[in-house]
């Protein structure tokens, strides 16, 4: 017989809701008479779990914050700190009474509130994360987490011998024409790679080990599980998707392959598109190959600088309503490039951080005054005030997130693709309001950076971590698996053999310290879209490809309505609601629709391979 040993909040639930009613009440006083003190037991749990929560939470941000924005080749300083905050969060989430409580009270879900139930699912759901039954294997993945983000971001690029930024190596696969130039810094990229496989082994075991002590076949199976989905249902979808947009795919892939080959002088044109001929280092965003005429960003931006590109980002929130960020956000965040005297490094990779739950939100970038920059500067500034936005009395610490992860990166995207649509940037004069612009490349312009990206995140990226955690992907397969998916996905393959002594997929950041749910990003261009479709269509009654959202109050509405609840809301009812649709890839396809005759008019003649 199994020993039951109850604390005094879980043996007063119990006995509460044990007691025999009196005689004569009816069912449903019974049952009233049973919820109130069951609500009121679980809201002082909820309320005294959530004070501490956002304590070691806040604790656990800063010292990340510290190991990101500051490393130091040699100094473990911030390496130990980080270490140790998480350790300490890690300790609280996964206590075994604290998930055995919030199990307790969900095993009498009938009488609490819908709040009630979200919030102790989000208390088992960081549980599994940091179980404590398995204390030694939580701290051993914690302190393999930071020595790989501190590896991957401490790493010195080179080229030529000499010391590159990754935003350095960014600039020549948009901007370079020599093709051996191109493969240089092709392969500078993919250098810290192999110091990083022997780290991404060990946490692969870890990550497992860690939720499968409650019960979750893997890591990736656990992330997925946060959109109330199963792991093939997460990778079902990703089929649909990429099945839904190859036909546009197949062509922008042959008419990249005709153009490029054209552009670098080679006659033969290839089957499959060369990695270093891309103008990404992992070929999700070709759309530099296309230069619109009349529409000249990067030279527009150039003399307004960083600072500008940030302040105006700003300025297109608070046009929609939205209030002005807190000073603090300028003087905490890390925005900029650190000048070369600085003397130490920081993770280069845009993001978005809402340090103590309430009030703190920071972004790390490195901005420069580019398009590219212009367009992430908006992207990042829409987790901040969606941040902002769910940090109300009405939303609990604890369900301080978006709808569903995907919704964070749908709502960043979408200001992203707001801010780059002509009518807007007109009204910046960023370009000319008169300026003749081919509506087409436009366009393709969109497509080579939206559609392009869907294979590589539903297939590649959603593919090689399913088979890593879920399938257990051997050690010597690694870089086999991750270039067997490009050349199925994308149609790409490298410039060389690339054997097991590369790891070119621990190259991508989200490998490594945002592991298993890269899907949030190709569910979150299917969203924006979604959204966009509707917010042109039904609120501005404008054509979806020439909007401007610049001081529309009712799409800051609109958006407020969605954001406000935070995860309080259910993602696909909220979806359905607002949108009136399922999440569907229709409003995408529709969005580009136009550019298909275009397309299959000049890839007439041309051979098809994917």
């Amino acid at each position: 017989m199994k020993k039951i040993i109850m604390t005094g909040l879980t043996a007063a639930i119990f006995l509460t809701s044990c007691q025999e009613p009196p005689s004569g009440t009816t069912a449903a006083t019974e049952t009233a008479a049973v919820s109130v003190p069951v609500q009121q037991q679980a809201q002082t749990f909820l309320d005294s779990y959530s004070v501490t929560y956002q304590k070691l939470y806040t604790n656990s941000a800063e010292a990340e914050w510290a190991s990101n924005t500051k490393i130091v080749e040699g100094d473990s300083t911030n390496a130990v700190a980080t270490r140790k905050a998480n350790e300490a969060f890690a300790a609280f989430t996964g206590s075994a009474e604290n998930i055995a409580q919030a199990r307790t009270f969900l095993e009498q879900k009938s009488h609490l509130t819908d709040l009630q139930v979200k919030q102790l699912e989000a208390i088992l759901y960081a549980g599994a994360n940091n179980p404590q039954i398995i204390p030694d294997v939580v701290k051993a993945r914690i302190k393999a987490e930071t020595e790989q983000t501190e590896k991957l971001y401490g790493f010195d690029y080179r080229i030529y011998e000499k010391s590159v930024s990754t935003n350095d190596i960014d600039n020549i696969l948009k901007s370079e024409k020599n093709v051996k130039k191109r493969l240089d810094a092709w392969q500078a990229s993919k250098e810290v790679g192999p110091q990083l496989k022997e780290g991404l082994l060990n946490l692969r075991q870890l990550r497992n080990q860690t939720v499968q002590s409650l019960g979750y076949d893997d890591y990736f199976t656990y992330q997925a599980s946060d959109y109330g989905m199963t792991r093939e249902e997460m990778m079902g979808l990703m089929k649909q998707l990429n099945e839904e947009l190859l036909p546009l795919y197949r062509e922008l892939h042959t008419y990249a392959r005709y153009e490029m080959a054209k552009q670098y002088g080679v006659k033969q044109v290839p089957d499959y598109l060369p990695a270093h001929w891309l103008p990404n280092r992992w070929g999700q965003d070709w759309s530099a190959m296309v230069e619109v005429e009349g529409i000249d960003l990067d030279g527009a931006l150039k003399p307004k600088g960083a600072e500008w590109l940030v302040q105006q980002g700003e300025r297109f929130y608070t046009s929609l309503g939205f209030p002005e960020m807190p000073e603090t956000f300028y003087t905490r965040s890390s925005l900029y490039q650190l000048p070369e005297s600085a003397g130490y490094k920081k993770n280069n990779h845009a993001s978005a951080w809402h340090m103590d739950l309430d009030k703190d939100v920071r972004s790390l970038m490195s901005v420069e005054p580019n398009s590219e920059w212009y367009e992430t500067t908006h992207h990042e500034l829409g987790h901040i005030y969606y941040y902002m936005t769910y940090t109300n009395p009405d939303v609990p610490v604890l369900l301080r997130a978006g709808a569903n992860r995907a919704y964070h990166e749908a709502i960043g995207s979408l200001m992203g693709l707001a801010a780059m649509q002509k009518p807007f940037l007109a009204e910046l004069n960023l370009i000319d309001k008169d300026a003749k612009t081919d509506e087409v490349q436009t366009l393709l312009k969109e497509a080579l950076s939206y559609v392009t990206f869907i294979p590589f995140s539903a297939g590649v990226m959603s593919e090689w971590e399913h088979d890593f955690y879920a399938q257990n992907l051997p050690a010597n397969q690694l870089n086999k698996r991750w270039w067997e998916l490009a050349k199925k996905y994308q149609g790409i393959v490298p410039p060389s053999d690339r054997g097991e002594n590369y790891l070119d997929a621990a190259t991508k950041t989200h490998i490594n310290d945002d592991a298993a749910q890269y899907y949030d990003y190709a569910l979150s261009y299917v969203i924006l879209f979604q959204l966009h479709d509707h917010i042109a269509k039904n609120i501005l009654k404008q054509d979806p490809h020439a909007t401007n959202y610049y001081g529309k109050k009712e799409v800051g509405d609109f958006l407020r309505e969605i954001m406000y609840p935070g995860a309080s809301a259910d993602w696909r009812l909220m979806l359905k609601e607002k949108t009136g649709e399922e999440l569907s890839a229709r409003a995408m396809v529709a969005y580009f629709q136009p550019l298909m005759d275009y397309l299959k008019e000049q890839n007439k003649g041309r051979k098809h391979t994917i």
